[in-house]
């Protein structure tokens, strides 16, 4: 059919060849550079070690497979449907040294950290937490190794932990209602805000109340740090503020700053603060947030007196021109925490956490795939996967902190994306080596630089 003139005004002066390029071009020549830095981390080796599950003699290995979900998720890729389109990146494979496999092949892996029967862990009257099954336990101990080779690379001797849990809306037909109304799942997580590590992921149904079970993921998150940690502090909105967290970290030791539940007399001793204890905690363009010492003491007969170390901190957040929509002058927030020190200092660190482990939780489920779940009806396979993409997140941040140059040190999974992951690369054989083409020297220079760096981690 002939186009008019105006359809050729739009065009671009190209054509589509029906011809298919048999030549090895991959679209993610970057990607290997982060498989590169798993396998010299010792990372590769250890998970074939420890992730007992059973597979057949023949195939992938189970760090293959591992390696196989992370070049997915790293090219942009967030299904199991989606190895069918990576499976003809025939470069790729070649640069990373196997094959990937089948989208059947993805999930018949998965569902084998699936184990029926195992106890559970009461959550409430209508809920429960699985114990994990032993190859999510093994996952598990890739990750603390991880976290220890960053700590060996960039020790610090402090450890902020930011406990959280967000929300996976899911229409598996497993998932569970959540307090929000969707259906879903609810992990909960914990991360070294210092490292921009996940220490602990507590993988949990949509119905299990997030107040449920924190002491349980503290623990867990301890067990996780490597020597040379001296000082632990957690801060945590109100799901933490139970009385056995708070004397969990009084008797450890650990520094807290937690969202207290304004509950109604909570809220009287907020108002009988006289006005002039409330000192200017933040100025905004429709609002005044204001800090005050709170004389209270909770008279539900858990307090344990002689602490004699919690203070109450009051945030009052009072509207500029008129009234909230709901009629009231002013709304209250509170804080319970065990450390000295200025109240308004210490409310801003506390809601420093905004920026962390909220952060954590969009990049897992925005922009890798903790969120896009693969399986209808086993529990472990979910909790496999949301795994995994708890130990990218972490190598991407290993690779961020002690491999890339400090320009990438905040920097997305999207950037790293556009910037490294995605490169256009040719592979060619040359003088019997496998030698990858790239498009310019500044590419070049930083594919250099990662993988030398990389090498110089490796202890074999």
């Amino acid at each position: 059919m002939k186009k008019s003139k105006k359809e050729d005004r739009f065009r671009l002066p190209f054509e589509v060849d029906s011809k298919v390029d048999d030549s090895l071009i991959t679209a993610h020549a970057g990607v290997p550079l982060a498989i590169e830095l798993f396998r010299s981390l010792g990372l590769s080796a250890l998970t074939d070690v420890e992730v007992s599950v059973k597979q057949r003699d023949r195939g992938l290995k189970v760090s293959q497979l591992l390696e196989s979900f992370f070049s997915l998720w790293l090219c942009g890729g967030d299904r199991c449907e989606d190895f069918r389109r990576l499976r003809e990146d025939v470069a790729l494979a070649k640069l990373i040294g196997h094959d990937f496999p089948a989208p059947n092949t993805a999930r018949d892996f998965l569902s084998l950290f699936h184990e029926d029967g195992l106890p559970l862990w009461r959550a409430g009257d209508k809920a429960s937490i699985p114990a994990e099954s032993s190859g999510v336990r093994g996952l598990g101990l890739v990750n603390a190794e991880l976290i220890r080779r960053l700590q060996e690379e960039r020790p610090s001797a402090t450890a902020t932990l930011d406990l959280d849990a967000t929300i996976l809306e899911s229409g598996k037909r497993s998932a569970e209602r959540t307090y929000e109304g969707t259906r879903g799942y609810q992990p909960a997580l914990v991360l070294w805000s210092e490292q921009d590590v996940v220490v602990a992921d507590d993988f949990r149904d949509g119905n299990v109340p997030a107040g449920c079970g924190n002491v349980r993921v503290l623990e867990q998150a301890l067990s996780q740090l490597p020597p040379g940690v001296e000082r632990i502090y957690l801060r945590a909105d109100s799901a933490l503020y139970e009385h056995e967290a708070l004397d969990f970290c009084e008797t450890r030791g650990i520094d807290y700053a937690i969202s207290a539940d304004v509950t109604k007399a909570l809220r009287s001793a907020l108002e009988l603060v006289e006005e002039s204890e409330w000192r200017l905690y933040k100025e905004e363009a429709e609002r005044v947030l204001e800090w005050a010492e709170v004389a209270f003491v909770p008279s539900d007969g858990n307090w344990n007196r002689d602490r004699g170390c919690r203070r109450y901190l009051g945030v009052r957040v009072v509207k500029r021109q008129k009234d909230f929509v709901d009629g009231e002058v002013a709304k209250y927030f509170a804080v319970v925490t065990n450390r000295d020190g200025d109240g308004g200092k210490l409310i801003a660190w506390h809601r420093e956490k905004c920026g962390t482990i909220e952060h954590t939780h969009h990049v897992l489920k925005n922009e890798l795939s903790a969120e896009c779940l693969p399986s209808s009806d086993q529990f472990g396979a979910n909790a496999a996967w949301f795994r995994m993409n708890v130990i990218l997140y972490n190598l991407l941040s290993f690779l961020k902190r002690a491999v890339l140059p400090g320009e990438f040190l905040t920097a997305r999974p999207k950037r790293l994306r556009f910037i490294l992951f995605n490169v256009v690369g040719k592979v060619v054989n040359h003088a019997r080596e496998m030698i990858v083409r790239l498009g310019s020297q500044i590419e070049i220079g930083l594919f250099n630089l990662v993988r030398g760096r990389s090498r110089a981690l490796c202890r074999c």
